[in-house]
This record gives structure tokens, sequence and C-alpha cells, in this order.
């Protein structure tokens, strides 16, 4: 039996009353005004939200508190701080810098991510390049007092800060010496058999991240601060053994890093979406680094991190600090990352305090980094 087709006029009716019942439902949800619809869609979509007050948006070139600035622009209208570990200073990079080497050297590399970034961009300012092997991120709070601290150097004009931490809080290296220096060697728990360990450290880390943050903000509260993760050490699926590392060991440490970089991916996002809240200048974003080493983990034909280096074996085997780190070829990658992000932006408009910005001179930036 056929079915009656429905009247053109009814057909309008009736979709006109479906949204005219959808409008009165929105109206009674959110408040009677343009902007309440539009921040009920914002927070449903994502999308059309509104700029924050007070920020330069009623008319081009309006004075406002703020200047929006693109993604670039926004990191690159003054100095350039490069804080963090090893994986940040270039160990095992090669070419260090003069006076950075030796035993309680930061290692710094030409080869390093930073350099590589301070090189790609026009900075109205000029790089200061403070991370440094070995360096945690609980010592870059306790000595704040005494002024030896990387964080206690970052100044106003800063509009670049990149900061990877957290792998010595961990103890990763411990990690890896008790992975590989295991006795017996063929004792299968002593590399994971460390997990409850690292989750502690794990939870530690998290308000030392926070103090972290806050005191970078504090002291360029402008700034789009970059924090990076780190990347995979072994391939995503080990074909068999690296040393005394079976493939459980290795896909354990992929993964702790893997939750690691969650751990420290989440945070940045909500201190970022508080920063968009209160309607403040600056960002912090996440830069992920962990696949940059797919096809050239430890163990490849053309490796991008280091593999184990033992020394001082007449005495005892040492694992060397450079080991598992990422070479030359690795900090490139990793730079990549980096500047893909400087350009993209973190999906959201960027502001910089006016003042601040446009007074950003050569004489005050230089004065800045003396």
């Amino acid at each position: 039996m056929r079915t009656p087709a429905v009247p053109r006029r009814t057909l309008v009716l009736g979709i006109v009353a479906c949204v005219t019942v959808l409008a009165c439902v929105i109206v009674l949800a959110v408040p009677y005004t343009r902007g309440g619809v539009q921040q009920a869609w914002c927070d449903l979509t994502g999308q059309g939200c509104a700029e924050a007050p007070g920020w330069p948006q009623e008319r081009p070139g309006a004075k406002g508190k703020y200047v929006k600035l693109s993604p670039e622009e926004a990191a690159t209208w003054g100095n350039y701080f490069a804080l963090g570990d090893s994986y940040s200073s270039g160990d095992g990079a090669g070419e260090y810098h003069e006076g950075t080497t030796g035993k309680k050297g930061c290692w710094r590399s030409a080869n390093a991510y930073p350099e590589g970034v301070a090189g790609s961009y026009d900075f109205a300012g000029e790089l200061s390049f403070l991370a440094c092997s070995g360096q945690r991120g609980n010592k870059l709070i306790e000595s704040l007092e005494s002024g030896d601290s990387q964080l206690s150097q970052v100044s106003p004009h800063t509009s670049l800060v990149t900061l990877g931490i957290g792998g010595n809080d961990l103890g990763f290296t411990t990690v890896f010496k008790t992975c590989l220096l295991r006795v017996p060697l063929l004792e299968s728990r002593a590399c994971v058999g460390q997990e409850k360990d690292i989750d502690k450290r794990m939870r530690h880390f998290e308000s030392t991240f926070e103090d972290v943050i806050t005191e970078v903000r504090d002291r360029a509260p402008d700034s789009r601060v970059l924090v990076l993760g780190y990347p995979r050490l072994f391939p995503e699926e080990p074909d068999g053994m690296y040393y005394t590392l079976t493939t459980a060991d290795q896909e354990w440490i992929n993964t702790t890093t893997e939750r690691f970089n969650k751990q420290i991916a989440d945070a940045v996002k909500t201190v970022d979406s508080g920063i968009r809240e209160d309607r403040e200048a600056g960002s912090v974003e996440f830069v992920d680094v962990y696949s940059t080493t797919k096809g050239h983990e430890v163990g490849a034909e053309e490796p991008w991190i280091r593999g184990v280096e033992l020394r001082d074996i007449t005495t005892g085997a040492t694992i060397d600090r450079s080991s598992f780190h990422p070479t030359a070829s690795g900090q490139q990658a990793v730079g990549a990352r980096v500047r893909a992000r400087i350009d993209e932006g973190p999906g959201r408009a960027l502001y910089a305090t006016r003042a601040t910005y446009e007074n950003a001179d050569p004489d005050t930036l230089a004065a800045e980094l003396d």
C-alpha cells in the first residue's frame, strides 16, 4: 500500500514548530541574551567562543591592555629561555659548548633543539640556554633561594620558554641501571618490579611540576611556555633482547615513558585552560615528542637514540650518562616538533600585555640576559 505524500505546507509548518520548540528550550536553559546563547554554543561545540573582556577586539588598532599576536609573534617578540634536563641540554648529541663538560657539567650541545629553534626564527631577543644534564624539577625549586636555579634567571620580557623536566625526578638513570646490571642477569622482575616506586615518584612529581610552571609564569607571564615530553626509546614492538633487556622490559620502559608524558600533558592542559578562563596573557603548551624516534629507536639500523654505553668496566660496569639520549639527529627531530608547535600555536588566540610587549626594546632585552 502506498504511503500518502505529506503536503509541502504541512511539512514546512512541522519544521517551523520543531525549531520554535528548540529555541524555547535554549532560551529557558541559558540567559536571555545573545552572549548567553553564544556561550552555550561555545560550551557545546568549542566554536564561536567570545574573546576575553579587555582584549582589543572592539575595533582595529584599539589600545587595550592586551595585544593579540600570531603564534610566531607570540613566541619571538622577546627573549628565549631553554630550561630543563639532559634531553634539553643535548647530552649525547656531541659538539658541546666550552665549559659545559666534565663530571658535573651540563653538557650543552650545539646540536640540541634549543639551538636549532633559536636559529630558525628572528627573535627580538636572544637565547639563554640553561638546560643542564642531571637537572631535576625539585632542585629547580629548592635552589631558588640561592639564586642558582634556572628558574631564577627567567625574566619578564621573555616570549618563549621551552622546558623538558621530570626524568631525573623519576630516577630513570637508576631504573636503567637496575634493569641492565641486574644480578642474576636473568632476574625477570628486576626491571618491571620497579613500577610501584616509579608510580610513587610520578605522583610526587605532580606537585613539583605545578610549582615549576607557577614559577615560570610568575617570572614571564606573557611568554609561551612549551613543555616537552620524552621520546620512545625502544621499538613499539621489540623483536628481541637488547643487552639484558627482554622484550617485556623494553615494552615496560616505553609504556612508563608514555604514561609519564600523559601525566605532564594533562597537567599542561589544566594550566592553560586556567590561563584562558582567567583572561591572562601567554600560554602553557605540551609538545609531544614520543614518536619522533619512530624507526630510529635504540637498536635500529640508524638510531636517533644512543644505546647503552658502559664505562669503568675494570672496577665495575657503570652506565655512561649519555646512554639512552637523543643523538644529533634525534635532537633535530625533537626540534622539528617544537617548531611545528611554535608555528601552529595552541589552537586559541594568543595575547601579551601591551605594556610589556611594547617595552621589549633591544636594551631592555639585553639587560635581562646579563
